[in-house]
């Protein structure tokens, strides 16, 4: 194994899914602004995911539709705004 390829920054962090309100505690060096008191009582830094094992298709066996953030209605609005927007025909 080559040497000092690996980061040395391990550390606990809290990995929460907020798809599916899911948390779990692993090591990692992902960076975070933001830190959260886990079941220990202890705090740890945060990382927000999107889908984790926890709620992804292929690990539930359930497929559901994840519109994080309303980004299709932000995209619809603002593409209604532009000159490629079908107008209606009266």
């Amino acid at each position: 194994m080559k040497a000092d390829i690996h980061p040395k920054s391990y550390r606990k962090v809290v990995f929460k899914d907020f798809s599916c309100n899911e948390s779990f505690l692993c090591r990692s060096c992902a960076p975070s602004k933001e830190s959260i008191v886990w079941e220990d009582g202890q705090e740890y830094p945060l990382i927000k995911l999107e889908i984790s094992s926890a709620s992804h298709p292929f690990y539930t066996g359930k497929m559901k539709f994840l519109d994080t953030a309303g980004r299709i209605d932000k995209f619809n609005k603002r593409f209604a705004k532009t000159k490629f927007a079908k107008e209606d025909q009266e």
